[in-house]
């Protein structure tokens, strides 16, 4: 009987010891995701080159085995105000802190130093997929009619695939928790240098250097480096309202603030204190209405705040 490709399950679960399976459960650590994408086997073979006295292919050996995956979950809050979403732990597993304020907030933050690591399975029909010591990058999207998503991807060390049973996962709550798309009502608030500006499309890019460091003693998946970038789509307003060309040309970092949603426990606000604007490289027109493709660099302004994501 063929295995089937919608039939799939994945948990992650925070490693107490890098590259020490976590062992995650259906019953506390699924995650409800979407467009998955694995890649099952990447690494480097070496060829061994060996001098015979016929002609032909040659034997390979495979080193540096690690594992991708890539998904997407959307970007709704727990629905409980101080709890944290099942998201939470993929965000730590990309260089990010999770802070807890009890009945207040759960917020986010870019870190320097102590990167968390992520255990990660997956299973495709009976087959389970394991990454160990996985850390990643993400890029948050919030668009005009559409579900706002975290798009994330994965690197982790490789683990042979055996075939186990799927658990059952239990994803009722982040089921019933219904996202809200992108709309005037949804969301409230999206400013830049304190001018309310009408959005067609935002993305946060973490910018993660996701890189595998296998040596003799210690094999590993870093974060060596972060730049985040933002890309918006905006409809134009008079230059006397707000100058890009400006702001590019003097290098100018402005404030810049989004927020989704409207009811409590269901909130999500982004907070960038120092977004630099770039050049302004092109003009879009769109329904014969002038927009502005603009491009932002998240500054950090005393460390670790380029932007923060707060839930409420």
């Amino acid at each position: 009987m063929p295995l089937k490709w919608k039939s799939k399950v994945l948990l992650a679960k925070i490693e107490a010891e890098y590259g020490t399976d976590a062992t995650p459960t259906g019953a506390d650590n699924a995650i409800l995701a979407t467009e998955v994408r694995l890649t099952p086997m990447e690494g480097q073979d070496v060829n061994r080159n060996l001098e015979l006295p016929w002609l032909g292919a040659q034997a390979s050996i495979p080193t540096e085995l690690h594992a991708k995956l890539a998904f997407r979950v959307e970007m709704t809050p727990s629905g409980t105000v101080g709890t944290a979403p099942a998201w939470g732990v993929l965000l730590r597993g990309c260089a990010i802190a999770e802070v807890i304020t009890a009945a207040t907030s759960v917020a986010y933050n870019p870190v320097t130093n102590g990167h968390e690591s992520v255990t990660l399975y997956l299973w495709i029909a009976g087959t389970q997929y394991r990454l160990r010591g996985a850390r990643g990058t993400c890029t948050l999207r919030v668009n005009a009619q559409g579900i706002p998503y975290l798009e994330f991807e994965f690197t982790g060390l490789w683990s042979k695939p055996t075939e186990v049973v799927q658990p059952t996962p239990a994803l009722a709550a982040q089921l019933a928790n219904k996202p809200r798309v992108g709309t005037t009502a949804n969301t409230p608030v999206y400013t830049y240098n304190a001018v309310p500006l009408v959005m067609r499309s935002f993305a946060l890019n973490f910018g993660n250097a996701v890189e595998t460091r296998f040596l003799i003693g210690s094999e590993s998946i870093l974060i060596t480096d972060k730049a985040e970038t933002i890309e918006t789509t905006v409809e134009a307003v008079p230059l006397t309202t707000l100058d890009p060309f400006a702001l590019a040309e003097s290098q100018t970092a402005a404030a810049l603030a989004l927020t989704h949603g409207i009811v409590a426990g269901r909130i999500a606000s982004l907070a960038v204190p120092a977004a630099q604007m770039q050049r302004l490289q092109s003009l879009e027109n769109q329904q014969n209405i002038k927009e502005w493709p603009l491009r932002m660099v998240p500054l950090p302004v005393t460390g670790n705040d380029q932007w923060t994501l707060t839930l409420t």
